[in-house]
């Protein structure tokens, strides 16, 4: 069993956080895991930067205020779109702004932003100074190991130094490669082997950074294993699709030992009260809400009829608190799964 490192307050919100995930933090999920961590930081989805710009403001950054610590993810390259959006965030109350530099879908290339961005540290730097210029609050970046088969330790030490000289003093680390061409994003994740020796080795020469790494931490055992070598951990699929996992966050990494629900079943009730209050206020239906939970009582007696329920779309016209109780009534009534 690893011992887990004493709280650090010099990591200060990154010590233990939430990936952002494209259609997947969103809003809603990020109320939710809430409900199971009170301070473990959580990001939103990447948000093109010229979307907020260009009047899609609201939608793009409109969050409950029970969110917090929340971070606003951007995806661009232009420093004076990305300055402008970077405003606009904080002025909307976010925590912290993160520039993506580490997604390696084709479609985010075309945009010229993610991880294709590592080729050119000087242009992050530009637009890291350039939001750093207009904001109180930091200013992150988040990135691969490398590019390609590209997999010289020089490459990344001498991104990460370029974009700290302008001002940058977090940054989170996916310890993987970005294959920009020939893989999916699902393959990025998985093909690329993981290499958590270069972000150790990142923190060790930049020990006046904040260095958080990422990529393939499913328990809480390896959180603690690599708190011993770097600042911060971030989580990604495994605390969406478990997310009970960060049930114990708080307490054994955060130094907090308050919990605002203790079982699943008080996390669950208390979702169904805020897809009520979704669709009084904006017309959320509940299932927009209800996809974001289906793990959350993975591995429990009738789990798998309970998120039949909750994705039957035969039932969208129930109010959310039908539905929750004839998923109820399954998860109580139902055989152990296999």
């Amino acid at each position: 069993m690893s011992e887990t490192p004493p709280t650090d307050p010099a990591a200060g919100p990154w010590r233990v956080s939430v990936a952002p995930m494209i259609d997947w933090t969103d809003r809603h999920c990020r109320f939710f895991h809430r409900q199971i961590t009170q301070r473990a930081l959580l990001y939103t989805e990447m948000v093109n930067a010229g979307a907020i710009v260009h009047g899609g403001t609201e939608r793009h950054l409109r969050f409950n205020s029970e969110e917090h610590p929340v971070a606003l993810q951007l995806g661009g390259s232009e420093p004076e779109r990305l300055a402008a959006a970077a405003r606009l965030g904080e002025q909307w109350g976010y925590d912290e702004i993160n520039l993506n530099c580490g997604c390696p879908s084709e479609r985010v290339q075309r945009g010229a932003f993610g991880a294709c961005l590592m080729a050119e540290p000087q242009l992050v730097a530009d637009g890291v100074k350039a939001m750093l210029d207009v904001v109180s609050v930091p200013v992150t970046v988040k990135h691969r190991i490398g590019i390609d088969k590209q997999e010289s330790y020089a490459f990344v030490r001498d991104f990460v130094g370029t974009v700290a000289d302008a001002g940058c003093r977090v940054f989170i680390v996916h310890a993987r490669n970005a294959w920009l061409k020939g893989l999916s994003p699902k393959e990025n994740r998985e093909i690329p082997p993981l290499r958590y020796e270069v972000v150790y080795q990142l923190k060790r020469d930049f020990p006046q950074l904040t260095i958080a790494l990422n990529g393939g931490v499913t328990t809480d055992e390896q959180i603690a294993t690599h708190l011993q070598h770097v600042d911060g951990v971030m989580v990604g699929r495994e605390a969406y699709h478990r997310p009970w996992l960060m049930r114990g966050w708080d307490t054994r990494f955060l130094g907090a030992a308050s919990a605002l629900h203790t079982t699943p079943d008080e996390v669950e009730a208390a979702m169904v009260d805020y897809m009520a209050r979704e669709a009084t206020a904006y017309g959320t239906p509940w299932y927009a809400i209800a996809r974001h939970m289906l793990g959350l009582h993975h591995g429990r007696r009738g789990a798998r009829l309970w998120r039949q329920v909750w994705s039957d779309h035969k039932l969208k016209t129930l109010p959310a608190h039908e539905v929750w109780a004839i998923a109820r009534a399954h998860l109580e009534d139902a055989p152990v799964e296999a």
